[in-house]
């Protein structure tokens, strides 16, 4: 399945992309499932397949506004430095263990929504991501049942504010401007996804190519991650992990390669969709 989460004519909603556009299910189901956490949070994902198998689409994809997928995760975590190249272009040291950081809920858009280039900084850098999306919680996940606990995947640019990431050692501050956590357009479910760890990753500004890798190229890999996480905090279902950038961030190319308003940035994974943002200055 491929869902989605959307307005349409000012009307919060979810639904599934299918052939013809999209079944919105949350015309069908908002009582019992108002979003798509708390389908994920009831497991619900069998009745939405059979919907899915009988019903047609209700309107095309092009009358909806896409909204994050999850809107609403208990918590965003994301793993820096988790490909060699990208490693390596920081000039950071080997690790034993992820390095993590965070990302507050409120900072997310959708697909097709502005990114927000802050009035404070122009310093406004791409980080093309696969998301993965829980769906059964738990707390010391072992690695070998680490991928059932998985809902889905998405598509993630962790846009960062670079001169404020730089300020201490801590990322908070540059992860965390409003608007500028990408994340859509879709949740893809595993029986989707033939191996995530064997997927085309690819980042392009104004249609030039800045990164371009394969999630095989993991340093640590999705189930060494929720392994490491949930030794540390409970997960729960609709949290977020976003899994890391490849190699060739903005900042560290030689000149610099700045997202400004105007661009369009484009994150494309294979099998689980195409990210795509203009960026707009903050009003």
């Amino acid at each position: 399945m491929k869902l989605l989460s959307f307005t349409r004519n000012g009307m919060p909603s979810y639904g599934a992309l299918v052939k013809g556009g999209i079944i919105d299910l949350g015309a069908r189901l908002k009582e019992q499932y108002p979003d798509i956490k708390s389908v994920i949070v009831a497991d619900a994902f069998a009745e939405l397949e059979k919907i899915i198998s009988v019903e047609a689409a209700d309107f095309p994809e092009s009358e909806v506004e896409f909204l994050p997928v999850v809107g609403n995760p208990g918590k965003i975590l994301c793993v820096g430095l988790n490909y060699e190249s990208h490693r390596k272009e920081t000039g950071r040291a080997v690790a034993e263990h992820p390095a993590i950081f965070t990302r507050f809920a409120d900072t997310q858009i959708g697909h097709n929504t502005p990114i927000r280039m802050p009035k404070v900084s122009n310093v406004l850098d791409y980080e093309g991501e696969m998301a993965i999306v829980i769906g059964k919680g738990g707390r010391y996940i072992s690695r070998e049942d680490a991928m059932s606990h998985v809902a889905g995947y998405s598509c993630y640019n962790d846009a960062t504010i670079r001169d404020w990431q730089r300020h201490t050692i801590q990322f908070t501050p540059g992860k965390n401007f409003p608007g500028t956590g990408a994340f859509g357009p879709y949740l893809v479910t595993p029986n989707d996804i033939p191996d995530p760890h064997k997927l085309s990753i690819q980042t392009r500004l104004n249609g030039e190519i800045m990164q371009d890798a394969n999630t095989g190229m993991f340093i640590f890999d999705i189930p060494k991650i929720i392994e490491y996480i949930s030794g540390f905090t409970a997960l729960s279902p609709g949290d977020v992990i976003a899994t890391g950038t490849p190699g060739g961030v903005g900042f560290k190319r030689e000149p610099m390669v700045l997202m400004k308003p105007g661009d369009e940035v484009v994150v494309e994974i294979e099998h689980v969709g195409l990210l795509v943002n203009s960026i707009a200055l903050e009003q």
